[in-house]
C-alpha cells in the first residue's frame, strides 16, 4: 500500500509548471490580493463576523494584511517557477506545507466552532490542493 502511495508522488510531474499557471491566478485573486488590500472585505465574503470596536478592526486589518503578504510571497514563488522552472521543487514543497498547515488550522477552527461553515469547507479545498501538489510534484 505504501509503495502505491509513494509511486503516485509526481505522477503528473511533467505538467508541474502548467499546474502552477492554473492555481496561481486563482489563489492570487481569491486569497492573496483581497487579504493584502481589503482583509475585512475578504472576511465578509467568507462570512466572518466583523469586529465591533476599532481596536478589533485594526487588529483584524493588520493580521489580514500580514497573511496577504505571505500569500503573495507564495504567489511570487509560483510565478517564478511557472515562468522559468527555477525553484520548482522548492515551490511545490512550500505548497504542500501550506496545504498541510491550512488543513490543521481549519480543523482546529471547526472543532472549536470559531469559524463560519465556509471555512470548514476549506479543509477539503486545502486537502485537495495538497494532494494535487503531491501528484504534480516535479519529477
Amino acid at each position: 500500500m505504501s509503495d502505491l502511495l509513494i509511486s503516485c508522488i509526481g505522477i503528473w510531474g511533467e505538467h508541474s509548471q502548467t499546474f502552477l499557471w492554473v492555481i496561481m491566478p486563482l489563489t492570487t485573486l481569491v486569497f492573496a490580493l483581497p487579504l493584502f488590500f481589503a482583509p475585512l472585505t475578504w472576511a465578509r465574503w467568507f462570512q466572518w463576523r466583523q469586529p465591533g470596536d476599532q481596536d478589533g478592526r485594526n487588529l483584524a486589518l493588520y493580521f489580514g494584511r500580514c497573511l496577504g503578504a505571505f500569500v503573495l510571497i507564495v504567489e511570487a514563488l509560483m510565478l517564478r517557477a511557472a515562468l522559468t522552472g527555477i525553484g520548482l521543487e522548492f515551490t511545490f514543497q512550500v505548497l504542500i506545507l501550506v496545504a498541510v498547515m491550512m488543513v490543521a488550522v481549519h480543523i482546529r477552527g471547526a472543532l472549536e466552532g470559531r469559524q463560519p461553515f465556509i471555512e470548514t469547507l476549506e479543509i477539503g479545498m486545502y486537502g485537495g490542493l495538497g494532494l494535487l501538489a503531491v501528484l504534480f510534484f516535479p519529477a
